[in-house]
């Protein structure tokens, strides 16, 4: 079956590990090309799996890599910077957390982590380019998020400026990519400074409508903040170049809504789940993207609040390859069309 869509994909950086087959690339991919999946999405920020550094600098290496993943029969649908894009900007607040994202000698050095994390996007955009690639997914990083439902309000101008610095930071990073033949698709995601379509609009703006900024598609998060994904695909359409298939479930009660009081994932009220598990309307999704020409990959991120990852995996596989679509090439009625000539065109039009 031909599908405009390409897939399935897995996302590797939930599922690498220290024990085979999770602890190196050439078993993961088997593994995961024996479930069904036909595409990987590599995490740059793991060398278990990937040596970013050796994959700016050898296109041997780079051969070596698209080798193994031909040899299990999957091809690589993208590169992961989502460690390293968070530490292109973080706010103060989170630098403890964030540190453990960074080299060890850079705890406790923000402004060392983030030369570090820029260097590494530079890397991954060269990388990306020796294996033939040609869109990236990563983060924003976020420096306005802990202003985000503010009392007392804000100062004006405090988000402008973030999102200024924010423009200041990431341009010539985009200029990059481009220069590379490589975009960027932004996770639109709660902790990010870019956490919707309002958001996005303004770090583009903030980029000076850059090209190479795009948007790596994940309803679970839109569906965690009670915002239409579908409409989302509508007015995005064009700036999405990357798709994570992640499901979720948002069930308010009089105890706690969006923000889901604290609590861990199995007691909140939203939650993610395993594809199939949740809410989010993927044969909606499917078939907007489908309208619109999206024909990237289809990409399973798997996060579930109560099933194993070997499970989620495992159904991951079959329920993506379910939603793809066979494009029609006719309407259902085209037997009733036929072909015209001029002067019976013009007598059904009474001319």
């Amino acid at each position: 079956m031909v599908t405009q869509i390409k897939g399935p994909g897995l996302f590797l950086a939930q599922f690498a590990d220290a024990d085979a087959p999770f602890n190196s690339l050439s078993n993961i991919v088997q593994w995961a090309a024996g479930l069904g999946y036909k595409g990987v999405q590599i995490p740059t920020f793991d060398a278990r799996l990937f040596d970013l550094e050796k994959a700016a600098d050898s296109q041997t290496y780079c051969d070596e890599v698209k080798g193994i993943c031909a040899d299990a029969g999957v091809e690589i649908t993208e590169l992961s910077t989502h460690l390293q894009g968070q530490l292109v900007a973080v706010n103060p607040v989170y630098d403890d957390a964030f540190d453990a994202f960074a080299p060890a000698h850079l705890h406790g050095n923000p402004a060392g982590r983030k030369e570090w994390a820029i260097d590494q996007m530079m890397k991954a955009a060269i990388a990306s380019e020796r294996l033939g690639l040609s869109h990236t997914v990563s983060f924003t990083g976020s420096l306005a998020f802990p202003f985000l439902y503010p009392w007392p309000q804000r100062p004006a101008g405090l988000v402008e400026e973030a999102f200024a610095e924010l423009g200041r930071r990431w341009t010539p990073i985009l200029n990059h990519y481009k220069d590379n033949g490589q975009d960027i698709g932004f996770e639109i995601h709660p902790g990010e400074d870019v956490f919707d379509g309002a958001t996005f609009e303004m770090f583009v703006d903030a980029c000076e409508g850059h090209d190479a900024a795009m948007i790596n598609y994940d309803p679970s998060h839109f569906l965690l903040q009670q915002l239409d994904y579908l409409q989302f695909i509508d007015l995005y359409h064009d700036r999405i170049n990357a798709f994570h298939v992640k499901d979720a479930e948002f069930n308010p009660s009089g105890r706690q809504g969006v923000y889901s009081g604290y609590q861990n994932w199995t007691d909140r009220a939203g939650r993610f789940r395993s594809l199939g598990d949740g809410q989010v309307d993927f044969a909606g999704i499917f078939s907007r993207l489908t309208q619109y020409g999206y024909d990237s990959w289809a990409v399973l991120e798997w996060e579930c609040c109560l099933k194993s990852p070997e499970q989620g995996a495992a159904e991951g596989a079959p329920f993506i390859a379910n939603q793809l679509i066979e494009v029609t090439g006719k309407a259902f009625d085209d037997f009733a069309s036929g072909e015209r000539n001029d002067a019976q065109l013009k007598r059904m039009l009474g001319l």
